[in-house]
């Protein structure tokens, strides 16, 4: 029979994030649908990157999920939506040496790869009580 221990240096302050992000490319009903497999891969290879150059990076769950919205306007536009969810826990064991600057920083960046990727136009991250919206910007050629 297996027993449990505490393990050093894995308790501290809870530092939860959350990632979410449309799998429809673009704002229109037309838009391509990803798959949420594209997400993971997306997230995992910038996750590889950055552990192969010995950078912190963020590790998390992947859900999949349905946003469903009306048009605040009152037409009868009303909506649905799937969604990626990548959520996770900045582990004191693992990360609880990043301050909330860089966390804040590694969820920017992965969202923009994530929303680049599944060519989304906005992606929201929530983070330790905040939460924000990316909105994603053209560049000339």
């Amino acid at each position: 029979m297996k027993s449990f221990r505490l393990v050093p240096a894995s308790e501290g302050p809870r530092r939860e994030f959350r990632i979410t992000l449309g799998l429809r490319a673009g704002y229109g009903a037309a838009g391509r649908i990803y798959d949420l497999e594209e997400a993971v891969r997306t997230a995992h290879r910038w996750m590889t990157e950055r552990a192969a150059r010995d950078a912190p990076f963020l590790s998390g769950m992947f859900t999949r999920g349905e946003v469903v919205y009306a048009d605040p306007g009152g037409g009868n536009a009303s909506h649905r939506e799937p969604v990626a969810i990548f959520t996770g826990e900045v582990l004191p064991q693992y990360a609880g040496d990043l301050d909330d600057a860089t966390v804040r920083k590694l969820l920017d960046e992965l969202a923009a790869e994530m929303g680049r990727t599944l060519e989304q136009e906005e992606v929201h991250i929530a983070y330790s009580g905040r939460t924000w919206t990316l909105t994603a910007e053209a560049h000339g050629p």
